[in-house]
Order: structure tokens, then C-alpha cells, then sequence
């Protein structure tokens, strides 16, 4: 019988659960998870998505060798909003930046005198 080695990830809440597996060639996602023993260790971890390297996959999906089974906890966040806040932030730290290099009033009618 030929065998496939696989890894299974979850990043759970404050660690990092991984484990390799060896199954035999045809054997399905959701075995691959019932024989690594994630929801043992993590309950929470059964009802949740899982992918193939980034890829979203159902549970009777096949394996193939070097295959990297992922769990997905939900989002505690909007993606987007977060890059929006980010843009925002450095538009606004931009600004402020531009703002010092920029004379007061003062100052240009001192250089305009000496000038």
C-alpha cells in the first residue's frame, strides 16, 4: 500500500498545534483530522474550515503527498476595515510630517526681509 506524509496546522488561540501524519495514498481530509488527534486536543477546532495551502476544501477532499491541511478560526476582524485604519494612519502620519517642514508665518517673513 503506498503512503503519503501530510501536515496538519491549527493556530490556536495563543499556540501553534502542528502535526505530521502518514496515511495511506486516498485518504481524505477529514481522516487525516479524526487520525491526528486535533479535536482532542481542541474541541473548538471541529466545526471550523479547513484548506489545503490557503485554499478552502470540503472534508471528503483527497490528499496528496506534502499536502498542508489548515484549520481556520473565524475572523475577529474585517480585513479590509483593518487595511482602511492602516491607510488612513499613515495618510494621517504623512500629513503630520509634511506639516513640519512647512515654515510658520514668522519664519517666511524673516527669510523674506533677509532676502
Amino acid at each position: 500500500m503506498t503512503m503519503i506524509t501530510i501536515e496538519i496546522v491549527f493556530a490556536a488561540k495563543n499556540t501553534l498545534w502542528q502535526q505530521t501524519l502518514t496515511l495511506p495514498a486516498g485518504a481524505t481530509v477529514q481522516e487525516a483530522l479524526e487520525q491526528s488527534r486535533l479535536f482532542h486536543d481542541h474541541p473548538e477546532a471541529q466545526h471550523l474550515a479547513v484548506g489545503i495551502f490557503g485554499e478552502r476544501c470540503h472534508q471528503d477532499t483527497r490528499l496528496q503527498a506534502g499536502d498542508r491541511i489548515e484549520v481556520y478560526r473565524p475572523l475577529v476582524f474585517d480585513p479590509m476595515e483593518s487595511r482602511r485604519r492602516r491607510a488612513a494612519h499613515r495618510a494621517n502620519q504623512q500629513t503630520k510630517s509634511t506639516r513640519r517642514r512647512t515654515l510658520s508665518a514668522a519664519a517666511r517673513m524673516v527669510i523674506n526681509r533677509e532676502g
